[in-house]
This record gives C-alpha cells, sequence and structure tokens, in this order.
C-alpha cells in the first residue's frame, strides 16, 4: 500500500508541476491565474486519460476468460488489478478445493452398500448412486430432474415417501419381484429428503431358513418323542405280554436311534460350520478311504442291492491321497452311498468310484439306479431337510441333513459337489476335488495322517 500511495504523491506532484509552468506561462501572457488553472486542467487531462486506459485494459481483463494476467499499470489501478487478480485466484482455488472434496464425497457414496437417492421439495431427483438406481430400477442420468413418484410406483414407497421422515425402516417387500428392500426417509434443508435403501433380500431369506430350521428340528425330535411317550404310557398301563412287550421295546428303539442319528447330524453340521478350514498338509489315502465305504455301504444294503467299487488294480493305477480331514471325507462318502442305497430299490446296482483328472484333480463318483429326483428338486437338495418325498425320506429312516453335510464337507475342502438326477433312471453324485488337494501316488503305498481329527 505504502508503494500506491508513493505512486499517487508522484502523480499529484507532476499535476502541481503542470500548473506551476502554466502560471508561468500566464505569467509571460499577463494572466497568471489563468495559466495556472490551465495548466493543472491539462494536468487533471492528462492523468484522467492515463487512468481511463488504464481502467479499460482492467475491464477488458475482467470482460474476457482471466487466463491471463492482469495489467499491471502501477498506482491505483494496478494496485487493483493485483488484488482482483488475487481475489480470483484465491476463490478459483477453493471453489476446485471444494468440488474435489465434494467428488470424493459421491465417490465415498457411490462406494455405499446401501442406495443413496437425493430428492428436492418437489420429489424430482437431484442425485443418486449406483445401488439406489439398481434397488429402485432407475437410470442414474436419465432419471436425474423426474418426479420419482412417477417412476416408482409401489403403494409401500409412496405412502412412505409422504409421510415425511421415518424414523423406522419401511418394508418393501418383493420389489419387482426379485428384491426385498429397506426404505428409510430422512428431511433435511428447505423441504428436501434423503432416502436410503438397502437390499435386505439375503436378510429375510436366512431369517426364513432359520425359522424353518428351528421348525423343522422341533418337528423331527416331536415326532419320536410322540411315539416313546406314547409307548411308555402303554407300557406302564396295559398289561402286555412278552411278545408285545419285546416288539414295543423295539419300535422305541428305532425311535431312540431316530432321535440320536438326528442329533448326530445337527452336531456335525455345527463342528462343520465352526471348525477352520482343514490343512493341506494332512493327507487322506483314497485307497483306505474308499475301503471303509465299502464296509458300511455293504453292510447297509445286507445283500440287497448289487454294490460295485474300484477293484485293486483301478486302485492302483488311480491311486492317489487328498488333503484334509479322513473323518469329514468318509462322513461325506457315506452319506452319498447311504442315499443311493436308501433310495434305490432291491435289486438295484450302486457304483461307487475314483478317477484323478487331467487336470490333476480327483473326483468320487456315486452312482445308483434308484427311484431319481425330479430336475426342479435339485437346487435345494443340499438344503437342511429338504425333501422331496417326506412320508418316504422317514421311511428310510433319513434325517433331511445328509447332503446339507456333504455339501459343507466339500467346501471345507475346496471340492465341488454336482448332481444329476432324472424320475426313474437313477442319480449320479459327485465331489470333484482341485489339483491342490490331491497328490498322485508313484508306486508308494499312501500314508494316512489325521485319522483320528474329529470332524
Amino acid at each position: 500500500m505504502g508503494l500506491v500511495l508513493r505512486r499517487w504523491l508522484v502523480s499529484l506532484l507532476f499535476m502541481s508541476l503542470l500548473a506551476m509552468v502554466g502560471g508561468l506561462i500566464g505569467l509571460r501572457l499577463e494572466a497568471p491565474v489563468l495559466g495556472t488553472w490551465a495548466g493543472a486542467v491539462c494536468g487533471l487531462l492528462l492523468a484522467g486519460v492515463r487512468d481511463a486506459r488504464r481502467a479499460g485494459r482492467l475491464v477488458a481483463w475482467l470482460r474476457g476468460n482471466l487466463e491471463g494476467d492482469a495489467p499491471r499499470d502501477g498506482e491505483l489501478w494496478g494496485e487493483m488489478a493485483y488484488r482482483t487478480e488475487r481475489a480470483l485466484r484465491l476463490r478459483e482455488q477453493a471453489l476446485k478445493a471444494e468440488r474435489q472434496r465434494l467428488g470424493e464425497f459421491l465417490r465415498a457414496i457411490e462406494a455405499s452398500p446401501n442406495g443413496v437417492i437425493l430428492l428436492d421439495a418437489d420429489e424430482q431427483i437431484i442425485w443418486l448412486n449406483q445401488n439406489g438406481a439398481v434397488h429402485l430400477g432407475l437410470d442414474p442420468q436419465r432419471d436425474l430432474g423426474q418426479r420419482i413418484t412417477n417412476l416408482v410406483r409401489s403403494p409401500a414407497f409412496v405412502t412412505g415417501l409422504q409421510a415425511g421422515e421415518s424414523h423406522e425402516a419401511i418394508s418393501l417387500p418383493n420389489y419387482q419381484s426379485r428384491l426385498s428392500l429397506s426404505l428409510l426417509v430422512r428431511v433435511y434443508g428447505d423441504g428436501q429428503r434423503l432416502l436410503l435403501t438397502q437390499d435386505v433380500t439375503e436378510r429375510l431369506q436366512a431369517d426364513a431358513m432359520r425359522r424353518d430350521f428351528v421348525a423343522n428340528v422341533s418337528h423331527e425330535i416331536r415326532t419320536p418323542l410322540t411315539v416313546l411317550v406314547g409307548f411308555v404310557e402303554t407300557l406302564a398301563s396295559l398289561p402286555l405280554s412278552e411278545a408285545e412287550r419285546q416288539r414295543v421295546l423295539g419300535m422305541m428303539g428305532q425311535q431312540t436311534h431316530r432321535m440320536q442319528t438326528l442329533v448326530a447330524d445337527l452336531l456335525t453340521l455345527a463342528q462343520l460350520e465352526g471348525s477352520p478350514q482343514p490343512s493341506a498338509d494332512q493327507w487322506v489315502s483314497t485307497r483306505d478311504l474308499l475301503a471303509q465305504v465299502e464296509v458300511e455301504t455293504r453292510g447297509l444294503s445286507r445283500g440287497r442291492h448289487l454294490i460295485q467299487f474300484p477293484d485293486a488294480d483301478n486302485l492302483h493305477a488311480q491311486g492317489a491321497d487328498i488333503a484334509g480331514i479322513h473323518s469329514e471325507l468318509l462322513s461325506a462318502l457315506t452319506n452319498l452311498t447311504s442315499n443311493a442305497v436308501r433310495y434305490t430299490p432291491e435289486g438295484g446296482c450302486v457304483a461307487v468310484s475314483w478317477r484323478l483328472r487331467p487336470s490333476g484333480g480327483g473326483t468320487f463318483e456315486v452312482r445308483d439306479s434308484g427311484i431319481g429326483i425330479a430336475r426342479e428338486h435339485l437346487p435345494r437338495l443340499t438344503e437342511r431337510f429338504y425333501r422331496v418325498d417326506g412320508s418316504r425320506s422317514r421311511e428310510t429312516g433319513g434325517t433331511g441333513l445328509g447332503l446339507s453335510i456333504v455339501k459343507h464337507v466339500a467346501q471345507r475342502h475346496g471340492a465341488a459337489l454336482e448332481l444329476d438326477s432324472e424320475p426313474g433312471k437313477g442319480s449320479v453324485f459327485r465331489i470333484t476335488f482341485p489339483a491342490s488337494r490331491v497328490r498322485v501316488l508313484s508306486g508308494r503305498e499312501p500314508k494316512v495322517t489325521g485319522a483320528d481329527t474329529p470332524a
């Protein structure tokens, strides 16, 4: 500011000097006062012309794109140009920083798993993220500025939106026949609204599965308990012959065994879900595994079926070790073979095989000539307590948990469970292990480790 003052004083001195020169000229012309005024007016005119030119250059710069430097004409106009330019540059930097922060904020909202929609006071869409567009079936670009109630016509949505701010989430079940949404409305600013949507489809499905699980367990346990209570009352209140008494005790034993099997399967599932993934340094022999499965399968069939297992030569050629837990693998295979035996009529065939794959992995396959399963049931077979025919399952002694156990064992060992079946033509179940879990034998006896590890 001192520099401006000095320059202004220089201009004032210049005009005074012009006035003095004008006065001297006036003395020569015998009109000193008129000369002084004439000199002063000339100085003022010269200063005015100079300031007008400088002001014009500053105005031209302000009217332009402001990209170049402001005119640096000294004194007052130069200082004004410098201050104006500096204020504009600082404002541009502040706006750039604000835009950057806004962009980061919007990117953070875009990354949110929830849908976010901003509405103005007229319920028109100001902004929405991708999840919000997916949840409500909107287009993030095309639908900006549109009234949301013209695009989303769900009665529950419109009612919740018009009710104003909601303190509890509004449920939109089966929205567009594919999603179940939770909607939260918040009012901000001058009548503007923030909509938060959340996809709760999986949560609702999990809740339904949990309710079904509890109901199924209760039903499965209640049925044998009811039978047992009836038999106990019969034994306590009625005189029975020895033959009748033995028959009742035998039926009580069957129901007790059924409950024990159910509880054992439930505990197995709980252990599978809560245990860490099997390590890759414990190896199980496929030969020994198949030998144990064969003993249990033939014992369950009791000669009623044709049971086929790989012969010694085939096992020698296809022999391998699997990285995993012996008891879990044994449980998975025996569940598959027991299902095959239960659902294959007497005289049918149950074939079990193991083969190495070109990729280095290996596959256990259980094939039967049983009653088969309709294709629409295949995706749900591994659900807990899912039964194609509930009455037939109970007659065969199944708990409805076997294939769920098989699925969990396969997943824990990095394997894939494949199902293929057709009514009247039998079923095929395969467990395919990746190459990282299979160790091919090279003319040596495999060593089984981890056989005593609990499932």
